[in-house]
């Protein structure tokens, strides 16, 4: 089954290709990595696929439904983490999920069960403002996650977060797509895809140049790493 199809998809700002004929599927229960560095294109990507923007061109199938106009009844089934953290102010750690939680129609047991899930019993008392960067992501993980949906979008999760940190939630988001939920993950940090995807997409100006696993990427470019892919594809060196 397939979670996700995009075909030929672009947005253009003004001279600006973000997004240039994308295409690319995402099968039920993978885990799927969009890589490339900074301004590749990944997050306006992702944003089309949620249908938080309007496409110029190309079809875009998320679990069999258009996302644009807005469907409604996707929002049940997806669960999206931004880049930038979004919560309401003034709020405990407790309180965010406890609010998300009955903004899908869910109990206080799911969102006390994922407090738990990402590492945050200590803090549930903390107001969101005091909480550290990785305590930060993972609330707004779990946020994502509390009405249990069939598919997850994580934008560049681990962003600005120290490299313990970041390593630290990899844990947590190696283990979201066991139950046979589908994950799509942006990234910039070469290390991160190779260890948490199924398959990666990498993308620069635009433009997916390339997909594959990560293993498949490195043996099909006699490459040591996906640094030295991306060196092969595009003629310079991976500035993430």
């Amino acid at each position: 089954m397939t979670a996700i199809e995009v075909t030929d998809l672009a947005l253009a700002y003004g001279e600006l290709k973000a997004v240039d004929g994308v295409s690319f599927e995402v099968a039920a229960g993978e885990f799927f990595g969009i890589l490339g560095p900074n301004g590749a294109g990944k997050t306006t990507t992702l944003e089309l696929i949620e249908g938080l923007r309007r496409p110029d061109a190309g079809d875009i199938r998320v679990l069999g439904e258009k996302p644009w106009p807005r469907n409604a009844g996707l929002l049940p089934r997806i669960g999206v983490q931004l880049q930038a953290s979004s919560f309401f102010e003034r709020l405990t750690a407790r309180e965010q999920i406890h609010t998300f939680a009955a903004l899908y129609g869910v109990g206080s047991g799911p969102a006390d069960e994922w407090l738990a899930r990402v590492g945050l019993v200590d803090k549930a008392d903390t107001r969101v403002e005091d909480l550290s960067g990785g305590q930060a992501q993972r609330l707004s993980i779990a946020c994502a996650l509390v009405h249990d949906p069939e598919l997850v979008f994580l934008d560049e999760p681990t962003a600005s977060l120290d490299p313990q940190a970041r390593r630290n939630l990899w844990d947590l988001l190696s283990g979201l797509n066991d139950s046979g939920r589908t994950v799509v993950l942006t990234t910039h940090y070469m290390d991160e895809a190779q260890t948490l995807c199924d398959r990666v997409g990498i993308m620069d100006h635009g433009h997916l140049l390339l997909l594959d696993t990560p293993a498949g990427l490195i043996e099909s470019h006699d490459a040591a790493t996906l640094e030295d892919v991306f060196l092969q594809v595009t003629g310079r060196e991976y500035r993430g």
